[in-house]
């Protein structure tokens, strides 16, 4: 078969040298980052839910948006895509979900090309992306015993007051490693009581003073900040947070001295957790803990899995070193990790083996919903 001026073997001559050229081959196209995300599913409002006007596009202004805040980043895109996707599946009302992404201004994949994409994951979806500063939090950060937790973007939730537009008054924050199996509604519509500012659930069995240094305790002036208070250790990645109160009381800036006492005196070694513990701590409405089982992400390390706590479930949070999209890929998942991969949009060829997998878990039902994994 006779081929054309351009064939078989120009072609491949032309692909392969012209990438080292311009890094570009016109032979063969190349694969933007979005292709390798399915596009999600349409979600539509059920009933009982706030009537939008056809082709209207809400303003994040709208009083009957359920607000929800995440970081986006080139490292966790797939865990925040998988996050967002278990919302909108289990939202009565996926359309009036809003999302406020925070994304670092020198990530790896820039602000610009993480908001196209997920737009192209999420044609429909109600979204901001924020650009966040680094050098806002970097002479703040002190060492950690983790280098992972040194990101500035760890910190970001510390400036959603500033961030976010003044009429969002309250938010969820969410981490990029949790999944919802609820109705984001019935986390929104929790009362804050009195002047509570963060609502989480706490773990008062948990020993509290790990979270601090001898140099902290051993300081009367410094140990007294608990002295009125009875603290209990709360998990930062899944908060309901009111944006109002926050803001009038200033609390980015009481985070913030916290910080600076760290870089003076080594009070704690944990990242961003303990200032909010030391700020909010046995200040916190108690919300239950149906609503952040965490610590899934167990020990990549020692290879550790987790089961889940006693009780029911609306969100089990994979915080820890190990993710499930790194160990389901590297085909040494933990038995719940297959509870994430539902929510997975990234395009991958184990979907039929975990599909096969997920026959222990629905046999049982462990979580109450005959429709979980549909």
């Amino acid at each position: 078969m006779k081929m054309g001026r351009f064939g078989f073997f120009d072609i491949t001559v032309v692909c392969i040298l012209l990438p080292l050229l311009f890094s570009r081959c016109y032979g063969i196209r190349s694969f933007p980052e979005e292709r390798r995300f399915a596009e999600a599913p349409e979600y539509r409002n059920g009933v009982g839910c706030p009537v939008t006007a056809e082709g209207k596009t809400l303003s994040s202004c709208d009083p009957s948006l359920v607000h929800v805040a995440m970081t986006l980043d080139s490292e966790y895109l797939r865990g925040s895509m998988a996050a967002v996707h278990s919302v909108l599946r289990h939202a009565s009302c996926p359309e009036h979900v809003f999302f406020h992404f925070i994304a670092a201004e020198f990530d790896a994949t820039s602000p610009r090309v993480l908001t196209q994409l997920v737009r192209s994951i999420f044609p429909s979806l109600n979204f901001k992306v924020y650009i966040f500063r680094e050098d806002t939090v970097l002479n703040l950060i002190s060492s950690s015993i983790r280098q992972a937790l040194e990101n500035p973007l760890n910190y970001a939730r510390n400036y959603l007051g500033d961030m976010l537009d003044p009429c969002v008054t309250r938010v969820i924050y969410l981490d990029s490693d949790v999944v919802l199996v609820d109705d984001i509604q019935k986390l929104w519509k929790v009362n804050l009581t009195g002047s509570r500012i963060i609502g989480a659930p706490e773990y008062c069995h948990a020993n509290f003073t790990i979270y601090f240094t001898d140099t902290f305790w051993s300081d009367p002036v410094l140990s007294r900040v608990f002295g009125s208070r009875k603290p209990c250790y709360f998990n930062t990645g899944v908060m309901v947070m009111e944006l109002k109160k926050w803001r009038e009381g200033n609390y980015r800036q009481r985070i913030e001295r916290w910080m600076e006492l760290q870089r003076q005196k080594r009070i704690y070694e944990l990242g961003s957790l303990p200032p909010f513990l030391l700020v909010f701590g046995g200040l916190v409405e108690p919300i239950n803990h149906r609503w952040n089982q965490h610590g899934l992400g167990g020990d990549n390390v020692k290879g550790s899995c987790r089961s889940l706590h006693p009780g029911p479930v609306s969100l089990l949070h994979w915080s820890g070193k190990g993710k499930p999209w790194v160990r389901l890929d590297e085909k040494r998942p933990c038995p719940l990790d297959y509870l994430w991969e539902p929510y997975d949009l990234y395009k991958h060829n184990y979907r039929s083996k975990v599909r096969h997998n997920l026959g222990f878990l629905t046999s049982t039902n462990p979580f109450g919903y005959s429709n979980y994994f549909i």
